[in-house]
């Protein structure tokens, strides 16, 4: 099939990736325009573009798909491509009606949760966040709606205790590809049972804001572990900023320190509002490296009853 990509950061690398080494014949790439990083306001590729320029393919970056010259000329340069499939994952723009009625088999989107379940914009965050212990990827025939087409083949994968966000993420990126050529292969063989979603079923997964992280520690052990492993977690510590990036729910509770309390200070274990205490096990303070916890600790003395926060 005659194939147009459209994807922007790492997630949708992998989908790419299996296009690019299929026998399918990627016509282009649409992603995010180029964006300034860094001191010197370098403009920087998307992933999706430099994996897209190392296989040879055209790259196309429109500020949008919906308004302005540039959406004119990309409903044109599409019209000429004249693309069997559109995929998309994780594009970062809406897809207008005229585009996604272009292609022969319409567009497919490849979305990390098991849809109707967290739609929107971060569902791997949400999932975590929500304590949630499976997951997965759902590729979609896509329509208006915001990701409420028709669901086309799942995958699923049990999510680990103390499994981070960026390692979850990384897993369902790979699994976006396989599910893809799947849904491919299935769509050229006419097996493919497309399957309404459920709205009432459904739920949300709003954008990330950086005022999540602040951890809170009148709120259960749980809750602070699943904040820290979707978002990473902040505090303060004697007048810095930390950041946790990792923690671990210990067995054990105390009932007389208080919320934020440093219990053992030792392997920096806090005591969390549901009286169960949390340990802390790869931070960076204020004007430090990111580092293990053990680390940390050689260098760093933790005062027994310090309060954080």
């Amino acid at each position: 099939m005659k194939i147009v990509f459209m994807g922007t950061p790492d997630f949708a690398v992998p989908c790419l990736k299996a296009l690019a080494e299929s026998d399918h014949s990627v016509e282009a790439v649409f992603t995010q325009p180029d964006k300034p990083k860094g001191r010197g306001y370098k403009m920087i590729p998307t992933p999706v573009k430099a994996s897209a320029l190392e296989y040879g393919l055209t790259v196309h970056q429109p500020l949008s798909l919906r308004k302005g010259d540039d959406a004119v000329e990309a409903m044109e340069t599409l019209k000429s491509l004249a693309p069997d499939l559109i995929v998309v994952t994780a594009y970062g723009q809406i897809l207008p009606k005229e585009v996604l009625e272009l292609p022969k088999y319409g567009c497919i989107n490849i979305h990390a949760s098991l849809l109707p379940a967290y739609r929107g914009a971060a569902p791997i965050n949400w999932c975590i966040l929500n304590g949630e212990t499976r997951t997965g990827v759902t590729s979609m025939q896509m329509s208006e709606g915001l990701d409420t087409g028709d669901m086309l083949i799942k995958s699923e994968t049990e999510i680990g205790e103390n499994e981070t966000y960026a390692e979850l993420y990384e897993r369902l990126s790979v699994m976006g590809g396989e599910v893809l050529l799947k849904t491919l292969t299935a769509l050229e063989e006419g097996t493919l049972a497309p399957e309404k979603q459920d709205d009432s079923l459904s739920s949300y997964s709003p954008m990330i804001r950086k005022e999540m992280s602040a951890l809170d520690f009148s709120k259960s052990a749980g809750e602070l572990h699943n904040t820290i492993r979707g978002v990473t977690g902040f505090t303060m510590l004697g007048g810095k900023r930390l950041k946790i990036f990792r923690s671990e729910i210990v067995s054990g509770e105390s009932d007389s320190a208080k919320n934020g309390e440093i219990v053992n200070p030792s392997d920096f274990t806090v005591k969390c509002g549901d009286g169960k205490l949390l340990k802390f096990t790869e931070i960076q303070l204020e004007g430090s490296k990111r580092m293990k916890t053990e680390d940390f600790l050689r260098g760093k003395k933790l005062e027994k009853g310090e309060i954080l926060g």
